[in-house]
């Protein structure tokens, strides 16, 4: 059971309470689109501190609290909060959960929410925390794939891209580990998944490493393609030497499963181009939006109204 407690790694979530945030978010989904308005967080205050740059995380937390009837204070940015002028992450979750029930952080250091979890007095969800993880991510992109395949198990997943400081690849390479998938890791040299990441991973055998594309493209079902980081690079001669190394555009998707899907975390860049919006495989908006209500069934479960 999630009630109670805070969100920030996605091992702190169970495989049953998983299935029940799919079921609950499906639900959240079909009464939103018919209009209904609900009003099960009403007088509840959800705080989202984000001391990095967010548009989807934030937008889609504040308005899954919106949409059950609660209400937002937030930190959009560093530079508006105290910690500008050297508060503590401990005096500062403080804070806000003392005005609040519930808590949202994203941290440019990684451990950051973890840290926010053990001062506050309400839970804490980790909108994303460094080279980290984005737990909640994870689970909308599990929906995702769940709401075109029927299933989360059994499928070819190419992970694409930078997958060294993607803190939503190592959410989410930890969950498919969960069940049986056959993971490809498709990146530059210098970007590849971390050790640590996967050594915490007890199915390796599943997991391949890749460096041509090409060898996917006919069997994967699953191509989760991320953005080359550029703010985490210290030594721009490297960014410059990867930027663009894998990019999707209509002839690489015309070589893919029908059946296949390309999802993508967003923003991108250069990595996905425009023309592929329009082909049926491409779900990185659909998977946008299907923040909002896994985020709504996730808040939900958590403060204990369902």
């Amino acid at each position: 059971m999630l009630k109670g407690k805070s969100l920030v790694n996605i091992d702190d979530v169970a495989t049953d309470d998983i299935f029940e945030i799919f079921k609950l978010a499906s639900e959240y989904k079909k009464k939103v689109s018919k209009g209904e308005v609900l009003s099960e967080l009403n007088g509840k205050i959800m705080a989202t501190l984000f001391f990095e740059p967010s548009t989807r995380t934030r937008l889609s937390f504040e308005s899954a609290m919106h949409r059950l009837g609660g209400s937002v204070i937030t930190v959009s940015e560093a530079k508006s909060s105290s910690a500008s002028k050297g508060e503590t992450i401990a005096d500062t979750i403080r804070m806000a959960s003392s005005y609040s029930d519930i808590v949202v952080m994203r941290h440019p250091m990684e451990g950051a929410a973890r840290l926010a979890s053990e001062f506050s007095s309400v839970p804490v969800l980790n909108g994303g925390d460094g080279s980290g993880q984005h737990p909640t991510q994870t689970i909308l992109d599990l929906f995702t794939i769940w709401e075109k395949f029927g299933r989360i198990e059994g499928l070819n997943v190419s992970l694409v891209g930078d997958l060294k400081y993607g803190r939503t690849v190592h959410s989410l390479i930890k969950a498919l580990s969960r069940f049986e998938n056959a993971i490809n890791l498709i990146s530059p040299e210098i970007l590849q998944m971390p050790e640590h990441v996967l050594s915490g991973i007890k199915n390796q055998q599943n997991i391949r490493k890749i460096s041509n594309l090409e060898d996917v493209l006919n069997r994967s079902d699953v191509f989760y393609v991320t953005r080359i980081q550029k703010e985490r690079f210290v030594d721009m001669n490297d960014y410059a030497k990867v930027i663009g190394s894998y990019s999707f555009d209509l002839a690489t998707v015309s070589r893919m499963k029908e059946s296949a899907i390309i999802m993508h975390p967003l923003p991108r860049v250069d990595e996905i181009n425009p023309e592929v919006d329009s082909d049926k495989r491409a779900l990185y908006f659909t998977q946008a939006s299907n923040g909002v209500f896994v985020r709504m069934a996730i808040i939900s479960m958590i403060l204990g109204v369902r």
